[in-house]
């Protein structure tokens, strides 16, 4: 017997997730894992794939359907990677639980180093936070559009269709994919929420919340959440290149961040610590666009 339903997209990646998620009720709980439905929802963001996503709705597109699903009762609750959230949820959503956080780290694929990047090398990516960053490293570098899931990304550079592409390690991680450079955070700071695993569900499903409450790590939840508010704060969208990570020593939170214009010519990035009720990433925001030159600050709060 069914006893909770767990949507997802249907890539690769998303139903690995999904199958984490899913050992990990069934331990916590003592289920079998057969009682906990697997529901793969097709995306729009994975039915478009050849155009960036800001250009075709932003991270709503990996969402909408999830939402519209957990919406009708169709699921109990939805799995994502939280990079891909939208940093503002309908009040109806709860974000219940996050898994513990993966390698936080970008991986480049190609070569072993942007230094060793040949002079105007290709290097496939569809983030602008990705491309902000590599340019400000190399400013000869090509940065060309390049979506699709994993191994099709892989793919593309084993082709030689382009000299290097940069994917998130947790991803290649959770898929047993060997391959690529860990970039180290201090020369390439992650996307917000990178390498964690959130469950949504409805705020009104008590039953919902209480089951998956029993999975969720606290820490990966109060960095990540710490990192959205800086998101929040900033009313960065798709188009916005900015980078944060956050870490916990004890009872202090670390909140480092950096915002950068489009083309990488130009960056601000600072840090915050202190306690999880103490707003830092609204504090590290107001810092950050206080500090930033007219090249990045109008990529922020409505300019």
């Amino acid at each position: 017997m069914v006893r909770f339903r767990l949507g997802t997209r249907g890539s690769p990646l998303a139903l690995t997730q999904a199958h984490m998620v899913r050992a990990a009720l069934a331990a916590a709980h003592d289920w079998d894992e057969e009682a906990i439905a697997i529901v793969p929802i097709k995306t729009t963001g994975d039915r478009v794939q050849d155009r960036a996503l800001a250009e075709i709705g932003g991270k709503a597109l990996w969402t909408k359907e999830l939402d519209r699903a957990l919406f009708e009762g169709e699921i109990d609750a939805s799995v994502h990677s939280m990079k891909d959230v939208e940093t503002v949820r309908p009040d109806w959503l709860r974000i219940a639980a996050m898994l513990p956080r993966a390698d936080v780290r970008d991986r480049l694929i190609g070569v072993s180093s942007i230094a060793e990047l040949r002079p105007g090398a290709v290097v496939g990516t569809s983030s602008p936070r990705r491309r902000a960053q590599l340019l400000s490293h190399r400013p000869d570098l090509t940065i060309t559009l390049l979506r699709g899931n994993v191994d099709t990304r892989l793919a593309r550079v084993a082709s030689g269709e382009m000299d290097a592409t940069l994917l998130a390690a947790a991803g290649l991680d959770r898929l047993g994919r060997e391959v690529g450079h860990a970039v180290p955070t201090d020369q390439m700071l992650p996307a917000p929420a990178q390498g964690a695993v959130g469950i949504e569900t409805r705020a009104d499903n008590a039953a919902a919340i209480m089951l998956l409450g029993a999975i969720n790590h606290a820490e990966t939840h109060g960095c990540v959440m710490a990192e959205r508010a800086l998101l929040a704060a900033l009313d960065a969208d798709c188009h916005s290149p900015v980078a944060a990570l956050a870490s916990m020593a004890g009872e202090m939170l670390t909140l480092r961040a950096e915002l950068l214009a489009e083309d990488g010519s130009a960056r601000v990035s600072g840090w915050i610590e202190g306690g999880l009720d103490e707003e830092l990433g609204a504090r590290l925001a107001i810092d950050l666009l206080d500090r930033a030159p007219p090249s990045v600050r109008h990529l922020f709060a409505g300019g």
